[in-house]
C-alpha cells in the first residue's frame, strides 16, 4: 500500500499554518465524537431505562440494564484501538481518524430513529447494543489519532498546548449534549420519551458533516512522514514489525503507566459525567435540570483549563500538572457528593466546576502530549490508542457499578467516593513513576525514551 505524501512546509509560518489547523481539526472532530458518547451517557441516565428496558417494580432496574448497555461499548473500544492503530501506524492517521468519526456519526444518529421495546419488543434493546457496540469500535481508534494530529504536527515547544486541542473538543460535545438534554428535559415527561429523546441524536447528523469536511482537507503529519522516509532509507520498512507486537516488545512500561493515568482520570471524570447525575435524580431532591447545567457550565471552563494546563505543561512539566489534578481529585471527590446529597444547588454549580475544570482539566489536559511522548512513532497510534482503550474495560463497567452500588447502599455514595479515590492514587503513583517527556525527540522510530526526572 502507497504512503500518502506531503510536501514539507516550506516555511516556519506555513507550518505554523498546518499545525493550527490541524489542532482545529483534532477538536472538531473530537468535539462531534464526544458529543455522540455523552448523549448516549445522559440517555441512559434519563431515559433508557423506561425506554427499552421498562420495570414498573423497580425503575432503578431499567436504569442499570441501560448502564450496562452503555458499558458493552467500552469492551469494543481496545479492538478499535487495535484495529485503527494499526492502520494508522502503518499507513497514516488521516484514513483511520475519516473512518472512525463516520463509525461515531451513523451508529449515533441510527440510534435517534430506533423503535423502543414497546413497539418492537425484544429487537429494539438487541439493535441499542449493536449501535452501541459500534460506537464503541469507532472511539476506540478516535482520541489516539486526534491527539496525534494535533501533536506531532505542533512545534516542539507547545506540544502541551496544541495537545489539548481534541480536549476541548471534549468539552466542547459536553456543553453541546448537555445543553441539548437540558433543554429537551424540560419537556413534560410523555413527551421527552416519546420524541424529545430523539433530538440529541439526530442533531449529531450535522454535526458529522462538519467533522467530516474539515478532516478530509487533512494532510499527514510531518513526524509520520520522516519516519517512514527513515524507514524506506534505511530498508527496515519491509521488515517492519506489527505495531501491537512492537508495542508490546518494547514499550511495556509506558504502556502500563499510561494505562494507570487514564484509569484513575477517567474513574474522577465519569462521577461527573453520569453517575452524579444518576445519584442526583434518584436520591437527592435537587432537579436533573440542575444538574445538566451545572455540567455544562463546568465544561464551558474547561474549554479554557485544558489549554491552559496543556500550555502550563510545556513549562513545568508533563508529570507535574498531571500531579496536581490528582491531588485535586482526591481532596474533592467526597464532597462533591456531600454537596449533591445536601440539595446544595449554588453549592453543585462550584463543586462541579472545581472537579471537572480544575481537577478533570489538569488530567485531561496534558494526556494527549504526556502519552504520545511516551511512545516512538511508528507505534505511537497503537500506543496512544491501548493506552486509554485497554482500560475501558475497566472504566465502562464503573456507571454500571456505580449504580449498583448505590442501589445496594440505598444511596450512600461513599463506597463510589472511596474507589474513586483509590483510582485517583493509582494515577497520581503512575504519574509519578513516569519519566518527564515535554523535552523528548518525537521523530524517533527506536526505543522508549531514557528515564529523565
Amino acid at each position: 500500500m502507497a504512503h500518502p505524501a506531503t510536501a514539507p512546509p516550506a516555511s516556519e509560518q506555513e507550518r505554523t499554518a498546518l499545525a493550527r489547523r490541524a489542532a482545529v481539526a483534532s477538536l472538531v472532530g473530537t468535539a462531534v465524537e464526544w458529543y455522540d458518547y455523552f448523549i448516549f451517557g445522559t440517555a441512559s441516565a434519563l431515559v433508557f431505562g423506561d425506554l427499552f428496558f421498562p420495570n414498573e417494580d423497580d425503575p432503578i432496574i431499567g436504569t442499570l440494564s441501560a448502564f450496562a448497555v452503555f458499558g458493552v461499548g467500552f469492551f469494543a473500544r481496545p479492538v478499535g484501538g487495535v484495529v485503527f492503530g494499526h492502520f494508522g501506524d502503518k499507513f497514516g492517521r488521516k484514513a483511520a481518524l475519516v473512518t472512525t468519526l463516520m463509525l461515531m456519526g451513523g451508529s449515533t444518529f441510527l440510534i435517534g430513529l430506533l423503535p423502543t421495546t414497546e413497539q418492537i419488543g425484544v429487537l429494539a434493546p438487541v439493535l441499542l447494543v449493536l449501535l452501541r457496540l459500534i460506537q464503541g469500535f469507532g472511539v476506540g481508534g478516535e482520541w489516539g489519532g486526534a491527539s496525534l494530529v494535533a501533536v506531532e504536527y505542533a512545534p516542539a515547544d507547545k506540544r502541551g498546548a496544541y495537545g489539548s486541542f481534541p480536549q476541548i473538543g471534549n468539552a466542547v460535545g459536553l456543553v453541546m449534549s448537555t445543553g441539548i438534554f437540558a433543554a429537551v428535559s424540560t419537556l413534560p415527561d410523555d413527551q421527552l420519551e416519546s420524541w424529545g429523546w430523539r433530538l440529541p441524536f439526530l442533531l449529531s447528523a450535522v454535526l458529522i458533516a462538519v467533522g467530516l469536511f474539515i478532516r478530509f482537507k487533512l494532510t499527514e503529519t510531518p513526524t509520520f512522514q520522516a519516519a517512514q522516509e527513515e524507514l524506506e532509507a534505511s530498508g527496515a520498512a519491509e521488515e517492519e514489525r506489527m505495531p501491537v507486537a512492537e508495542l508490546f516488545r518494547r514499550f511495556k512500561r509506558p504502556l502500563l503507566l499510561a494505562m494507570g493515568m487514564r484509569l484513575g482520570e477517567a474513574v474522577f471524570g465519569y462521577i461527573i459525567l453520569t453517575i452524579g447525575l444518576t445519584f442526583a435524580e434518584n436520591y437527592t431532591d435537587i432537579s436533573r435540570t440542575h444538574v445538566l447545567v451545572a455540567s455544562s457550565v463546568a465544561a464551558a471552563a474547561a474549554i479554557f483549563t485544558y489549554y491552559y494546563f496543556g500550555r502550563l505543561s510545556d513549562r513545568i512539566g508533563r508529570r507535574t500538572v498531571f500531579i496536581i489534578g490528582s491531588v485535586v481529585g482526591i481532596v474533592v471527590t467526597f464532597p462533591f457528593f456531600w454537596i449533591l446529597d445536601a440539595d446544595a444547588v449554588l453549592l453543585t454549580y462550584v463543586v462541579y466546576t472545581v472537579a471537572y475544570a480544575i481537577g478533570v482539566g489538569a488530567l485531561y489536559g496534558v494526556e494527549p502530549a504526556f502519552f504520545a511522548e511516551l511512545f516512538s512513532t511508528k507505534v505511537r497510534y497503537t500506543g496512544l490508542s491501548l493506552a486509554a482503550q485497554l482500560p475501558s474495560v475497566l472504566i465502562g463497567l464503573w456507571p454500571l457499578a456505580s449504580t449498583a452500588l448505590l442501589a445496594a447502599t440505598d444511596g450512600d455514595p461513599w463506597p463510589i467516593a472511596l474507589i474513586t479515590v483509590l483510582a485517583l492514587l493509582v494515577g497520581l503513583v503512575s504519574a509519578v513513576k513516569a519519566p518527564e517527556t515535554n523535552r523528548v525527540d518525537m521523530n524517533r522510530v527506536g526505543d522508549p525514551i531514557e528515564e529523565k526526572r
